[in-house]
């Protein structure tokens, strides 16, 4: 990562780079809080549809989650992406590495969790935790959390379902990276990991920052991921929520009932490997994991299917050949799912 000036909107000092930034956040607040009333507008009186019709519903659904996702999308990204402006990745580096067996899982899983990254961007980091000698298990508790729990997610759960939701979410995310990093470490695979891994230099793989950046750099540079993030995650997120809004609007609650339902005991195996074809990061499969617990799916099978979605799709499975040889990935992908099946009956069971 470099930080450069040229993308952010012809500012000289990090003065008015503040200004502006507090310009733009009130300006996003003032929309994020007036999304309903507009989407209700756009529904009801200009496109003409009544409140109790199917596709009425549905479209209001999609006008209002459309905005909202992608808002809270920019906004998180731009201020985790500002906050890690502050983190030596070199220095994470050399303090998981120095951890033992479970104190350096757990901060694998955590440093995972507050990357906005997907399987493709986490790959390059993986590359050079194991060059630089990180144990295996602890690199894997990243590589597992990462895709699995992200900020985005989280803010996105803790305003569709509140915080108690999003809190599960986020214990189960860092747990599943924590246990299925301890188990894959303990099993000593680093055979199966493709030669060439060993060769990467850790700065290029990572690309870590040296210098010191000022704020007019921190703000271009948080500015610049948020558009490359965004632009790449954007239509998976309208993708997701017009099927969250299809299924908010014309699948009957019955149906999903009986596949996803409190009192089906396969709904949870049944729904991860329902997720293992799709792609999407959790922010594009968040809308329809709330569509489905309006229509009665239990929150475990919901999740269990959303970490399905993120964590064990196909696509995830092609890029990480790219760097694991096929027994490993096969018993990544095997790890990683009894992991996400026990969380979903762990929540079906508590909440």
């Amino acid at each position: 990562m470099s930080m450069n000036t040229h993308h952010f909107p012809s500012i000289t000092t990090g003065r008015r780079a503040f200004l502006f930034v507090g310009l733009l956040a009130i300006i996003w607040g003032i929309l994020y809080n007036n999304l309903q009333p507009i989407a209700d507008w756009l529904t009801y009186v200009l496109l003409g549809f009544t409140r109790d019709s199917q596709l009425g519903e549905a479209i209001n659904f999609f006008l209002y989650d459309v905005p909202k996702v992608l808002l809270l999308l920019t906004g998180m990204i731009f201020l985790i992406s500002l906050l890690q402006t502050f983190i030596d990745a070199q220095k994470v580096r050399a303090a998981v590495e120095k951890q033992g067996e479970g104190v350096g899982n757990l901060v694998a899983s955590l440093f995972g969790a507050v990357t906005p990254f997907c399987s493709c961007s986490s790959v390059p980091l993986f590359i050079g935790f194991v060059e630089a000698g990180i144990p295996l298990g602890i690199t894997f508790s990243f590589l597992i959390t990462s895709p699995i729990m992200n900020e985005v997610a989280l803010v996105l759960l803790l305003g569709l379902f509140g915080w108690k939701v999003a809190l599960l979410y986020l214990v189960s995310g860092i747990l599943i990276g924590v246990i299925a990093g301890m188990i894959l470490g303990r099993m000593k695979l680093e055979r199966y990991i493709e030669d060439f891994v060993f060769k990467v230099k850790a700065n290029q793989a990572a690309g870590f920052v040296q210098e010191t950046p000022t704020w007019l750099e921190r703000f271009s540079d948080a500015a610049e991921k948020t558009r490359e993030i965004v632009g790449k995650v954007w239509l998976f997120v309208i993708v997701g929520i017009g099927i969250g809004a299809a299924i908010h609007g014309f699948v009957p609650e019955n149906a999903l009932v009986e596949i996803m339902g409190e009192g089906a005991w396969w709904s949870v195996p049944v729904s991860v490997l329902l997720g293992v074809p799709l792609y999407s990061n959790a922010a594009g499969v968040i809308p329809i994991v709330s569509a489905l617990l309006d229509k009665g799916a239990a929150l475990g099978t919901a999740l269990a299917f959303m970490m399905s979605v993120v964590a064990l799709s196909l696509p995830e499975m092609i890029i990480l050949r790219r760097v694991l040889k096929p027994q490993l990935l096969v018993i990544f992908g095997g790890v990683v799912a009894t992991s996400i099946l026990l969380t979903g009956y762990l929540f079906n069971l508590i909440v």
